[in-house]
Order: C-alpha cells, then structure tokens, then sequence
C-alpha cells in the first residue's frame, strides 16, 4: 500500500456504524469507499443517510452481498459490526482476501474461532483488531500511567460497572437478547469493555483464576436458550491483585471504573463512553482517617485530571483515534500483533467467565 488513504468497507447496515462512519471522516488517513448489505437498495439508503450527515467527496460504492465488497479492489480494509454468530466466517474471507479487519466486540463465540479469525489474518499479513473505542484514547494511557507511577500504592483492587436498562421490547427484540445472534448478551456487549479496563489496569497480565456468576437470564418468547441479562465476575491476579465487574441490561445507566491502592483510589464514572462535558477526567482521592476517641473523620484529598479527548464525533475523540491507529498499520502494512492479542486476551476471559457459570461460580482457569 502507499500513502493513500485507507479504503474502508463496512460490512453491514448496522447502526453502530453510522459512528464509525463519522470517525473515518475524521480521522484525516481514511474514506468510506463501500458499504455491503444483503440488498444493495439497503446499503444505498445507508449510505444517503450516512452522506447527508458526514459527506465524503467520492460517494462510497453499495454492495449487494459482502463477497462482492471483499472482491473490490478498491477497498483496503473491512470494519464489521455484523452480529457476533454471523461474524466469523466473513472475517475469515476478508483475511483471505487480503483486507485489513475491524471487528465489533464481542469478537466470537469463543476463544477457538478468535485464534482461527487471528491466524488466517497473520498468514495474510493484515491487521486484526477489535473496536474497543477507548484502547485508543488518551485517556486510557494517561490513567495507567498514573497507576503504574505508584501514586496510589501497592494496587489491590479493581473493579468495573457497565449497565443500561432495557425495556419490555429490548428483552424481546434487540439482537443483544437473541441468543443465536448474540449468545454472551451482556457478558458480551457490556462486560468486555469491563473485562478490557480491568486487564488495562494490570498490564495485561493474565489472571491465574477466574469465576463468574449468571444472576438474571433473559430469555425470549419461544426461545429455547437464554443470554445474561445480568452476570458479575470476579479475577485473581498473581501478586495478590483481584478485581470484579458487573454488567447488566437491567439497571440504570452506569459506567464506573475504581482501582484501589494502599495510598488512595482512582475513580472514573464514564470509563467506556466519556460524557458530553468537553473534556474527560478522571479523579485521585485520598483519605486520611482521624480518630479522636469517639470522634471519626475522614479528611479527603482528591486531585482531577483531565486530558484533551473530547466526546464522540470530535476529531481526537477515542472513535476517531481507534480507526486512525487500524489505518495506520494498514496503510504501513505493518500489523501490530499485540492488538489482536489484547482482543484474544479479553474473550479467553470472558469464555472462563462462562464456564465457571455453568459450574455454578467454580473459580477455573483460562485454559480449563
């Protein structure tokens, strides 16, 4: 490849991608050169109402049929938000034919076919990686670093929080509860980012045991399978650090992040998606605690920080910054294997989370 832009194709009419489209617009290496539905009449109504919002000069090409996208050569790379048990074998198509690949989370079913997916990318030299937004954000390096500069101590504890409620029609209708399309439900769809910022904030170590625990069902009428609805999950790490998260389509919205130390705690409540407030922060607190006979008192020293990385659709937003990076290697044709990793990492603990479920919250490790 030159220094061209990245030809992005999308496979799929789906509505995360309207997003995705805007950070490709932004991300000043890259165009949308195709979009691909199962009709083409599909993908052109995609991509008139993508083009009114976020015009590119060159209108993006509608395909009928992803092969059809796959086969042109003029696309570089694929972003693929199709459902997760429909993903597979067009990653692997993409891989073989030569196309870079951005894969929405959760990656797979399991850790089986993300290793397949990886490999057949690797043997056709093309970049792998998942869409975790805030892997490429300011914000998530500049708070690691401030955990690894030991400004809180010896780390003890991590702990993660992404919910949202759904209603009566989510339950039954949104793909996230369909346990053909989307079978880890919020496992998948919330607890990977939980999962990811946990293993963010510990370096990517692997955790030596891990449990988990499906405390709601969801299940639809007529289906003979369900999906979490509500699950929590708990990791060791060796030196002494655990972590837990929880992850639910039933409770209010809520994305909170903490991590403990000996000397203070770190806390983020917008740790996946930063809110609309101009920049993103995070805070530092230290208590001292005084006791004075029957008198207790907590005095609090918390520091803010904030970092340049503005809300969705800005141009240095975490979206932007994560289809910047994908092109990046595609347009260097250098893959980062350790980004694919990290995706690899995330759903070998998300499938121990499920199997130590299934044995009633046995603690099992990654490659039981």
């Amino acid at each position: 490849m030159t220094s061209s832009p990245c030809r992005w194709g999308i496979l799929s009419t789906a509505q995360i991608a309207r997003k995705n489209w805007k950070a490709i617009a932004l991300s000043g290496n890259g165009i949308v050169g195709g979009v691909s539905s199962r009709s083409a009449s599909r993908a052109e109504q995609f991509i008139d109402d993508c083009q009114r919002e976020v015009p590119f000069d060159d209108r993006p090409q509608a395909f009928e049929g992803h092969q059809a996208l796959l086969e042109s050569d003029q696309i570089d790379a694929v972003y693929v938000p199709l459902p997760t048990g429909l993903r597979k074998p067009w990653v692997l198509a993409a891989a073989e034919a030569g196309k870079h690949v951005l894969i929405e989370k959760p990656i797979a079913d399991n850790a089986a076919d993300v290793r397949e997916m990886i490999d057949a990318c690797e043997r056709n030299g093309v970049q792998f990686m998942d869409g975790v937004m805030f892997d490429h954000g300011k914000r998530i390096a500049e708070v690691c670093q401030q955990i690894r500069s030991g400004m809180l101590g010896r780390v003890r504890r991590i702990q993660t929080h992404f919910s949202f409620t759904g209603d009566e029609s989510f339950h039954q209708d949104n793909i996230r509860t369909d346990a053909t399309l989307e079978p880890h439900g919020c496992l998948g769809d919330l607890g990977w980012y939980c999962i990811r910022f946990i293993l963010w904030a510990n370096d990517f170590a692997e955790p030596t045991s891990v449990s988990g625990q499906m405390l709601t069902a969801l299940e639809r009428d007529g289906a003979k399978t369900s999906v979490p609805g509500e699950f929590r999950g708990e990791l060791a790490f060796q030196g002494g650090i655990t972590a837990g998260f929880y992850c639910t389509f039933l409770s209010a919205n809520q994305q909170l992040a903490t991590v403990s130390g000996e000397d203070g705690y770190l806390t983020l409540d917008d740790f996946v998606l930063p809110m609309y407030d101009g920049h993103t922060r995070w805070q530092v607190h230290k208590h001292d605690l005084a006791i004075d006979n029957c008198r207790w008192n907590f005095r609090r020293v918390s520091e803010h920080f904030a970092c340049d990385e503005y809300h969705s659709g800005e141009a240095n937003s975490q979206e932007v910054e994560m289809v910047r990076t994908f092109a990046r290697h595609a347009i260097d044709g250098q893959p980062d294997p350790e980004l694919a990793a990290r995706a690899l990492l995330t759903q070998r603990v998300l499938d121990a989370c499920r199997r130590s479920a299934d044995q009633d919250g046995t603690p099992v490790s990654l490659d039981d």
